[in-house]
């Protein structure tokens, strides 16, 4: 099963019991953003448990971990659901997006060591690949190491964590915009995201800005109203 590996820089070990509740809640993102586990969904945590191999002290703290992010809706007496798809909120998280990537972006220019760039690099190394087979599942977990790679190689961990989360979100919307999407068109955003690893490894600041924001040019108004839950 692919997971998104967003706690990838955390140092632990394999066996560590944080690392493990780790892959428990990278797993379930993953199914989030795919659209495995729909919008309005309800979530037991049993069922969870079966369905990733996990326990469930794994699936409590990754269902904590995704409420706080508002992927998740955890309610006392009716349970946990997965969040709706919600166009305000899409919107509100680009604009705060289009403010803090670029500079992101930037800084990375500015900061990022030879580990980092190639980290941001290779992210794409299979893309020709999973662009052809229409591989969704690999082209989302390549965009959010891409993005959460960016964001770590800005030296500014306050900005990583306030950004990660949106892109989370974001990702939904990116799957939904992209399933009908062509091996051209695939292939022409991770262009896009190529181009920003390569300007951010020029050190071109300002450059490397202005390719983050060309990445963030789909701007909520372009993406179709997404399906409404039963």
């Amino acid at each position: 099963m692919l997971v998104l590996d967003v706690c990838s820089s955390s140092g632990l070990e394999d066996w560590s019991p944080d690392l493990q509740k780790a892959k428990v809640y990278e797993k379930i993102l993953l199914d989030l953003i795919l659209g495995e586990l729909p919008p309005g969904a309800r979530l037991d945590e049993q069922s969870l448990a079966a369905r990733y191999d996990a326990g469930l002290a794994g699936v409590r703290d990754a269902l904590g971990r995704l409420a706080l992010e508002g992927l998740v809706i955890r309610r006392a007496r009716s349970g946990t659901t997965v969040a709706p798809l919600d166009l305000v909120d899409l919107r509100q998280g680009y604009e705060a997006r289009a403010l803090i990537e670029p500079h992101c972006a930037g800084l990375a220019a500015r900061h990022a060591s030879k580990a980092d760039i190639a980290a941001i690099k290779a992210v794409f190394d299979d893309a020709e690949a999973a662009a052809k087979a229409r591989d969704l599942p690999a082209l989302v977990a390549m965009d959010q190491r891409f993005h959460a790679a960016v964001a770590r190689a800005s030296g500014n961990l306050a900005l990583a964590r306030i950004l990660i989360p949106l892109q989370h979100k974001a990702a939904r919307f990116w799957v939904f915009s992209f399933g009908g999407a062509t091996e051209a068109e695939l292939m022409a955003d991770i262009e896009q995201h190529r181009e920003v690893a390569d300007v951010i490894a020029s050190g071109d600041v300002e450059a490397s800005k202005a390719a983050m924001m060309r990445v963030l040019s789909v701007t909520p108004e372009a993406v179709q109203r997404p399906p409404v839950e039963a």
